[in-house]
């Protein structure tokens, strides 16, 4: 059957789902295409011709390599097409956004053919993704005296394809639609389940709002009535955009309620707009900005006051809220861009300058940033060509430099990997481009990421980035027919763009699932190092890292930079001493619910950096706090850690490293023994004090600083989503932190959940001892609810082989993972046995398998969002309660949460995960380190 034949199958199968042909990127089926379009009595050719000119990828893709070889044909007359004029030839090329597009633009523009290559020349000048090949053949000609290679070096330099760009307009029309009260997470937009249609995106656009049609048929007919209006999705009461899956949640998002991209190119939409009461999720409002659009925080409530000035609240000590203005769905409103200030008619409501930053509004005005990043860089390298003073055009990046104030930890990082900057010391706010050491792609949005990678024609990964990491850890719960089809497929494709990879293209090393924060927390062995991942938890415990959208890490992958403002901080702290029968999973907990209470219900952690003064917890450990900061809805965290600590954490991370080289694992770039002699040189440099750990100046200045009391920590505690509260803003948020006796141990439990990126080894460990103390005490143990519980890495299953736990393990369960025959399908019903599960996100992620509709689950997991660990049922509501591994494993073995009692017999005599504050302040003096 030809490759046409099974198109045309597809798209009939296509149809049944209301969907369209699906976009061209294969090579072979394009060149039948063609073939046929070259017939003129061809009975397909009609629609081929549609084909090839609306529904082919841009970038690097096969397809469209092919594509543009054949538009060069038409520009040069070898073949003649009444439909295509070379004119339109050279319009198509200038929507393939670079790779061979570029490389056809070249090669005509630098031709023989004079008009030939001054209209080639006109299209060039509109680029943006040239890469090194590009412009080196430019200056070639440049310095052969080639007058149109001139001429596009001279507009580059002048950056006329951005400058030659239309203005934003002076006045957005909007009209509001809710698309939730409370917290709107990223799984109401893309949910988890369907993460496996992720790359096909007019499929995964029928997932939005988790696949409402009522709610969907909703948003169609306001638009409808406002055909001149642009929707604003908006999250009242809440944050938009709190969770995982920003990019794809954003290109859902877009293509609804955004903009086509350009005409000949299917299902890519930019410029939405959207809105929370409290704002946009850190992530989300950078992958926002990806798709040039527009995010507002709308503060339309605000807390109330009495005539004294004391803050009101309700019966349950929350702040009571009154509105400012309406934004119900269907209600007009007017963005100025000119006074930055939105109004409702004549009437002013708010100022919106934060949304309309210089930085911001060039995305808008170009459709991304990443047409900004790349035209950046192409104007600098035109200048240096032309031995130029560089044109002063985009917006100056923003430069915040306090004369004598100290730095923070972030702001040293920022400081030691700035690029492009006049050298002035920088404070937070000020807005930075910087290189970036390690890059993590995750697989439920790497086909995303491999995707963004062909469309700005990036073939290779920068040789400024450390190391890159591509896991397999989101689908690593069920091996079906979507995993088998899309991950080795993507495996490949990051293997030979240069990552290093959980699954070897040639098999040569065995398949690998471990969670990509795990691996990427052992492969940062630099405690000043950037690291940027597809995920919101890539939160290191050495350096600073940033989770980010598909296209922000395929960015970091092809350039080896990050654009963004330094963030402020908050400085936590600790004192007291945590009790023999705590775990540290609740001091994190605490920190949460005390920060809360201490600064009357408003998150400081919100959008800033935790600067936690961790001290003497390693790497593996410390993750957990790193890894709730997400939740915490911060932006980032910085483990400040003493010397002996870091190098021991350093030691475990070039351990975990090794064990990958002798896997199989490095390239013929060696880039996992780079990184071992890496950490090798920091332990050096710490021993011998020549740069000692990271530290903040003692005259650092924070947003806010925050004492965790250990002291009073007496307890379990537990993080509840809430489900029942009155006010749905109040719902599965993470801030409702309860103690364990809250529930007088009579809350029934229908699932325990260890796993997976929250847990370390000990975790494993204490599941192993708690069975035995179970054992001891009662004569036999017996589960009244189901355990699944899943190690975050192989290594640490290896470990716990060797030192007899996983034995104790395997003695209690009733399933055992098996590599070489893993599920095929995800599990529905789960009988009161311990499930010993394959290490990777699991539960957690909910794209896979979940937990029974309408259970209440007890679980080590981050994750109690509605619907993503478990659905509502028609019985009841599903709740994913949060807590530390002692007590899950109890409310499984128990049915029901435990009382503080028990929980203290179950425990007694395990090492639970214990931490002592550091004994001396961890700050350095002023301009310490500097030069780092």
């Amino acid at each position: 059957m030809s490759e046409y034949s099974k198109y045309l199958e597809e798209i009939e199968d296509r149809k049944k789902d209301n969907l369209d042909p699906k976009p061209i990127d294969s090579a072979d089926l394009l060149t039948e295409i063609i073939a046929q379009i070259k017939d003129l009595h061809h009975e397909h050719r009609k629609d081929s011709l549609n084909f090839f000119i609306y529904n082919v990828l841009p970038g690097t893709t096969s397809a469209a390599i092919v594509k543009a070889e054949f538009l060069k044909e038409i520009i040069l007359g070898e073949s003649v097409l009444e439909e295509i004029s070379p004119a339109f030839a050279l319009e198509q090329l200038s929507h393939m956004k670079g790779g061979p597009s570029v490389k056809v633009l070249l090669d005509l523009a630098l031709g023989e053919d004079v008009s030939i290559a001054e209209e080639a020349a006109k299209v060039l000048k509109t680029q943006v993704f040239l890469y090194e090949a590009d412009t080196d053949r430019l200056e070639k000609a440049f310095k052969e005296g080639n007058p149109v290679a001139k001429d596009i070096l001279e507009s580059y330099a002048k950056a006329e394809f951005f400058t030659k760009l239309p203005e934003l307009p002076e006045e957005i029309k909007l009209v509001t639609f809710i698309a939730g009260v409370g917290d709107i997470s990223t799984d109401l937009l893309s949910p988890g389940g369907d993460a496996h249609s992720r790359s096909d995106r007019q499929l995964h656009g029928q997932c939005m709002f988790e696949h409402n049609k009522e709610q969907q048929k909703e948003l169609l007919e306001l638009q409808a009535k406002h055909p001149d209006k642009r929707v604003m999705l908006v999250a009242e009461k809440g944050t938009m955009g709190v969770g995982s899956s920003r990019m794809s949640g954003v290109n859902n998002v877009a293509l609804w309620i955004g903009k086509k991209a350009s005409p000949y190119i299917p299902f890519i939409n930019i410029a939405p707009v959207v809105a929370g009461t409290n704002g946009i999720s850190p992530i989300f409002l950078t992958t926002v900005g990806v798709t040039g659009g527009i995010g507002l925080d709308l503060k339309n409530w605000k807390k109330k006051y009495d005539a004294e000035g004391n803050l009101i609240v309700d019966e349950n000590g929350e702040p009571v809220l009154e509105q400012i203005y309406s934004v119900e769905t269907g209600t007009v409103l007017t963005i100025n861009t000119k006074t930055k200030k939105l109004y409702d008619g004549e009437k002013e409501l708010m100022d919106i300058s934060s949304a309309f930053t210089p930085q911001k509004m060039e995305f808008m005005k170009a459709g991304g940033s990443y047409a900004i990043v790349f035209g950046k860089k192409l104007q600098t390298i035109a200048a240096k060509i032309l031995d130029i003073e560089l044109p002063l055009v985009y917006a100056p990046s923003k430069e915040i430099s306090h004369k004598g104030q100290g730095l923070t930890a972030v702001e040293k990082i920022f400081n030691a990997n700035a690029v492009g900057t006049t050298g002035a010391v920088l404070h937070a706010g000020s807005y930075v481009r910087a290189e970036v050491n390690i890059v993590g792609s995750q697989d439920t949005t790497g086909l995303m990421t491999s995707q963004e990678l062909e469309m700005m024609a990036a073939t290779v990964i920068s040789p400024i980035v450390d190391a890159g990491y591509q896991s397999g850890c989101h689908t690593a719960s069920v091996w079906d027919l979507k995993s088998q089809q899309n991950i080795p497929k993507l495996m490949k494709f990051m293997n030979d763009f240069g990552l290093i990879t959980a699954r070897d293209p040639e098999h040569k090393y065995a398949p690998l699932t471990d969670v990509i924060h795990k691996v990427l927390n052992d492969l940062t062995v630099d405690d000043w190092a950037i690291i940027i991942g597809g995920d919101s938890h890539t939160r290191m415990s050495k350096g600073v890292a940033f989770g980010a959208d598909s296209g922000t890490v395929a960015l970091a992958l092809a350039t080896g930079e990050a654009s963004m403002p330094i963030p402020e901080s908050v400085k936590v702290t600790f004192k007291g001493k945590m009790k023999d029968h705590m775990d540290f999973r609740d001091v994190v907990h605490a920190t949460q619910s005390q920060m809360l209470k201490a600064f009357k219900g408003e998150n400081v952690f919100q959008g800033r950096v935790i600067e936690v003064h961790i001290g003497t917890l390693p790497s593996d450990q410390a993750f957990t706090f790193t890894d709730w900061t997400a939740e915490m809805k911060a932006k980032a965290s910085i483990c400040i850690s003493e010397d002996e600590t870091l190098i021991e954490s350093l030691e475990i991370a070039k351990g975990r490293i090794q064990i990958m080289i002798d896997k199989g694992m490095d390239n013929h770039n060696q880039v996992l023994q780079g990184l071992i002699d890496k950490a090798n040189n920091r332990i050096e440099e710490i021993r011998t004090g020549k740069k000692p750990p990271l530290t903040p100046d003692e005259n650092a200045k924070y947003h806010a600083e925050f004492v965790v009391d250990l002291d009073i920590i007496d307890e379990p505690m537990i993080a509840d989503p809430d489900v029942h509260n009155e006010d749905v803003s109040k719902r599965y948020t993470h801030d409702t932190i309860r103690e364990l006796s809250y529930y007088q141990g009579e809350k029934h439990i229908d699932l325990g959940f260890v796993g997976s990126c929250m847990v370390h080894k000990g975790d494993i460990k204490i599941v192993a001892k708690m069975l035995k103390n179970m054992e001891d005490h009662y004569g036999k143990v017996e589960f009244k609810a189901p355990l699944v519980v899943t190690a975050p890495t192989y290594n640490i299953i290896d470990e716990l082989k060797e030192e007899g736990d996983w034995e104790i393990l395997q003695k209690y369960s009733g399933f055992e993972f098996d590599d070489a025959a893993p599920k095929s399908s995800a599990r529905t019903e789960y009988d009161n046995i311990l499930y010993l599960e394959r290490p990777g996100c699991n539960l957690c992620m909910g794209n896979q398998e979940k937990a029974e509709k309408g259970d209440t689950v007890m679980a080590t997991s981050t994750r109690l969002f509605q619907g993503r660990v478990v659905k509502d049922s028609d019985r009841k509501k599903g709740e994913s309660l949060l807590g530390s591994t002692p007590v899950v494993i109890l409310s499984a073995i128990l049915g029901r949460t435990p009382t503080l009692e028990e929980y203290k017999i179950a425990v007694k005599g395990i090492k639970l995960t214990h931490f002592a504050p550091p004994l001396k302040k961890m700050t350095s003096k002023p301009n310490h380190l500097l030069s780092y």
